[in-house]
């Protein structure tokens, strides 16, 4: 019977060894980044989430990894993010959100941590993260009128926000110096009270995520468009930094 970790920590040395196997010398280091290492891991529901560094060579090699991925996916762990370290280094002006996150947010595995020597240009992260505000609100929007009202799509368009904005939430609080709380539902509340948003509307959203919140269809709809609206004051005040 496949075992589901009950923490990814369980399965560090086991995954460690598998990779060692596959990739040899070429293996840099391994960290866990995600839920995992955020402390918000949930046994059978979350998915664990490797970043494992190989050499350029290495990186030529990726077939070898194909029965090593089907193995994992049975045990609740994602398909690595196989990446090299020179990849990284050139994809920090590219990706500077995804990879904060990760420096904030991970647990060396082996090897070398990488992640924490990683250093980011502030207009290259204010860039980004005006880019994805906007971004989010015109999918929000567009995600908004897809719902046709009805009240199931619109819980689960809800849901759906809020992982991508605590990320990015994340990356406004550091770009602003301010403290990053640990969890996604306090970084996103941090983030609201920070930038003079409604923090009720963010937490009526958390909660519709959590089912702790069961609106009627009418108070859906309204909470939504309030919703957007939070957002484009947002994309304003993003839009006035420098």
């Amino acid at each position: 019977m496949v075992k589901i970790p009950h923490s990814p920590e369980e399965i560090f040395t086991e995954f460690t060894n598998d990779v060692k196997a596959l990739f040899g010398d070429d293996l840099v280091a391994i960290a866990l980044y995600g839920s995992g290492a955020k402390g918000e891991y949930v046994y059978k529901k979350s998915d664990i989430n490797f970043l494992v560094v190989l050499t350029e060579a290495g990186m030529g090699k990726l077939s070898a990894a194909l029965e090593f991925v089907k193995k994992w996916d049975k045990r609740k762990v994602s398909a690595p993010l196989f990446l090299s370290r020179e990849y990284i280094a050139s994809s920090l002006d590219s990706f500077p959100i995804e990879f904060l996150n990760m420096k904030k947010y991970h647990k060396p595995v082996y090897g070398e941590d990488i992640l924490a020597g990683l250093e980011f240009s502030r207009e290259h992260l204010r860039l980004k993260c005006e880019e994805q505000v906007k971004g989010k609100l015109l999918h929000l929007r567009e995600g908004f009128l897809r719902t046709f009202g009805n009240r199931q799509a619109l819980e689960t368009l809800l849901a759906a926000t809020i992982p991508a904005f605590a990320s990015l939430f994340t990356a406004l609080l550091e770009f602003n110096n301010i403290a990053v709380p640990a969890t996604k539902k306090d970084t996103i509340l941090k983030a609201a009270e920070s930038f003079k948003l409604d923090q009720e509307i963010f937490s009526r959203v958390l909660a519709v995520r959590e089912k702790t919140y069961k609106p009627e269809k009418s108070e859906l709809i309204e909470l939504t468009v309030n919703y957007i609206k939070e957002i484009h004051k947002l994309a304003i005040i993003v839009d006035a930094w420098q």
